[in-house]
């Protein structure tokens, strides 16, 4: 999900993640999680010819005032769009924005060609940018960004009171071009600055293969995001596993933020019975409508799901629902907890509104925004997984003491090489440490940590990382399904 365009399409419901954008080169996209049925008693013309009240009139005397009072010439249409989105500001939801015409224009591509960009999606929080998850094997990943980051400056321009839409835009760039992101991140006492090349980013979205757990054949899906052609992705690759004899499935949502809903209801039909309500949809008025699979029998072989905290939003619905219709375990760590519904409303001259309309509730009925959705196993990976990008601009040496020594020991530590502590002071065993991994690597063996060295050990990490025997979650998955009688 990247910096692509949407059509904004007035049928189109997006749940959760709609306004978190998907930062990818010379375009921002938000994936709508598209559903007509939510919305079928209500048509476009009911959204926009809502009555005026006279309240208004007090609006209008303020725009009159300033437009022919001020003492210098103001363009009437921003101040329009201003008093729009000072309406919607007041609402407190991210979600809920106001796009004029050219900024909707950018947002009308479809989806059907790959993008570019870094590949990350990115929301705004209380005030806050922040990273909901980075694409796996994405430039954003390679540089270093996990969820919950929090992006403070871009190419070192303050984000602070930007909004969602122009934060992504200075993001953007094209193929090849680099953009500076410096942020926050949990266990950091100083904000981190990385660097990120922009590429570009396939569409294919779902990537299967067999695998095996002793001599039984598992299937293996991972799906990278829910875009328009996920579910027909996903009933071919997994008519393709069935053939091949597989005796147990695992669905892998890490790091997927999202997509279309009517994506992943597709998908759904495909695993869930219609026993209970795959999700349920709730309106301001409190009243909860839930919506069924036409599926009457479950699948013949076991079934696993792997989420963690870049799940998000349609992966959500679709983790919440494996699991609390067919009790199919849930592998890994907590998801990312979003679970509201926006829906675009046009605004007749190529503006939109698009606004939370809605939440999404689990079969169950449990919201989870903002708590996510607990693994039924949780697992957690090797500490390497969660090591923070090395970036050495001076030569890092004994007795000194901050994040980058902090973060090389733990990277050290991670990979057996025993640095003594992990505190951000260089110690003389930490020295001894990287003379250690200097002489493994082929380096010259200083003790000191400078920009070869740290490139080396991000490299071991990333190699470390790709390992599949590395991913203790996935082989957890493998064993429960494996197992499964």
């Amino acid at each position: 999900m990247g910096e692509r365009f949407v059509k904004w399409n007035v049928k189109k419901i997006a749940i959760g993640s709609l306004v978190a954008l998907f930062i990818m080169l010379g375009f921002v996209q938000a994936y709508e999680l598209t559903n007509g049925f939510i919305l079928k008693n209500q048509s476009s013309e009911d959204l926009q010819n809502v009555p005026l009240g006279v309240d208004l009139a007090k609006v209008e005397q303020a725009y009159e005032l300033i437009r022919t009072n001020y003492v210098e010439e103001v363009d009437s249409l921003s101040l329009i769009e201003g008093a729009i989105q000072g309406m919607l500001d007041t609402l407190e939801d991210p979600y809920s924005v106001y796009m004029d015409a050219e900024t909707a224009q950018q947002f009308s591509q479809s989806l059907d060609s790959s993008f570019e960009g870094i590949g990350a999606e990115v929301t705004l929080m209380d005030g806050k940018l922040m990273i909901v998850a980075p694409f796996k094997n994405s430039p954003a990943e390679e540089a270093g960004l996990k969820p919950n980051d929090q992006i403070i400056r871009i190419d070192g321009e303050d984000v602070t009171g930007l909004d969602l839409y122009d934060a992504t835009l200075k993001i953007r760039g094209e193929k090849g071009s680099k953009v500076k992101l410096d942020i926050v991140r949990s266990g950091l006492t100083e904000p981190l600055t990385v660097q990120v090349v922009r590429d570009e980013i396939p569409n294919q979205t779902v990537h299967a293969s067999v695998k095996k757990y002793d001599s039984k054949p598992v299937g293996y899906m991972e799906i990278t995001s829910f875009s328009e052609e996920t579910d027909e992705e996903f009933k071919t690759e997994l008519s393709s596993l069935e053939a091949q004899g597989i005796q147990g499935l695992v669905i892998d949502v890490r790091g997927n933020p999202g997509g279309y809903l009517e994506s992943v209801e597709k998908i759904l039909y495909e695993l869930v019975t219609n026993e209970k309500p795959y999700v349920q949809i709730e309106e301001r008025t409190g009243e909860k409508k839930p919506y069924f699979s036409t599926l009457e029998k479950k699948k013949e072989y076991p079934v696993a799901v792997l989420i963690d905290e870049g799940s998000a939003s349609a992966s959500e619905i679709l983790a919440g629902a494996l699991s609390e219709v067919e009790e199919y375990p849930l592998i890994g760590e907590k998801t990312f907890g979003k679970g509201t519904v926006q829906q675009a409303i046009p605004m007749g001259d190529g503006s939109n509104i698009k606004m939370t309309m809605f939440k999404w509730l689990t079969p169950d009925g449990n919201w989870i925004h903002t708590k996510g959705i607990q693994p039924t196993i949780e697992v957690k990976q090797p500490a390497f997984f969660y090591t923070h990008p090395l970036q050495v601009e001076k030569t890092l040496t004994k007795e000194m003491n901050n994040d980058q020594v902090k973060s090389a020991q733990e990277m050290l530590y991670s990979l057996g090489y025993g640095p003594g502590r992990t505190d951000g002071y260089y110690s003389n065993q930490t020295a001894i440490a990287v003379k250690a991994f200097q002489s493994k690597a082929g380096l010259t063996s200083t003790g000191n940590i400078d920009s070869q060295t740290a490139s080396a050990l991000e490299k071991t990490i990333m190699k470390e990382i790709e390992k599949e025997e590395n991913d203790l979650q996935l082989q957890a998955a493998l064993r429960i399904v494996g197992e499964a009688e």
